[in-house]
């Protein structure tokens, strides 16, 4: 690139590879950067640093979780007796920005993918079915995508979780 030294090419390298970022806003990244004291900058890269060591997932509901557990597991208010089930946690962002739902998670961390490999071991199922074989869930509301993996899954955690033998099986649901 015309105009950008070594390092400043290095730099819109390494912004091009966040999600929405291409030549041009990573250029402009790199110009305000460098107009910034650099007490900004350091701030900026701290954080990031700071947050790639910190954060790490709930050991309930594999929600991102700044210590052993998220804000909704240790939120006294949730109702433990419902968990939405979801792909990712950008899902968990969403629901909560749209309000209402009251209880809890629990992320898969992907979804069923024959084609790339995914199989029921590389996600949480077993996780999913340890809680709510403990008892106290009433209900399993299942919030993955609608594409073909999503319902796929979907489909395959309906039939694990109505296996369970149990006095009082959860009602499993899908979010439409």
């Amino acid at each position: 690139m015309a105009g950008l030294t070594a390092s400043m090419e290095h730099l819109v390298q390494q912004l091009r590879k966040l999600p929405g970022v291409g030549p041009r806003t990573a250029e402009r990244y790199v110009f305000y950067l460098l107009t910034q004291p650099m007490s900004a900058v350091r701030e900026l890269s701290d954080a990031i640093l700071r947050a790639k060591r910190t954060i790490g997932f709930c050991r309930t509901c594999f929600n991102l979780a700044d210590g052993e557990l998220c804000a909704v597991c240790k939120d006294p208010a949730r109702d433990k007796s419902m968990i939405c089930v979801v792909e990712d946690h950008r899902a968990i962002r969403a629901m909560e920005k749209a309000g209402g739902y009251r209880g809890t998670y629990h992320v898969l961390l992907g979804a069923l993918s024959p084609l790339d490999g995914v199989t029921p071991r590389d996600l949480k199922i077993q996780e999913l079915k340890g809680r709510v074989s403990q008892g106290g869930v009433r209900e399993v509301i299942l919030a993955t995508d609608s594409d073909l993996e999503g319902e796929s899954t979907a489909l395959y955690l309906t039939r694990e979780l109505r296996a369970l033998v149990r006095e009082e099986a959860p009602r499993v649901t899908r979010l439409a």
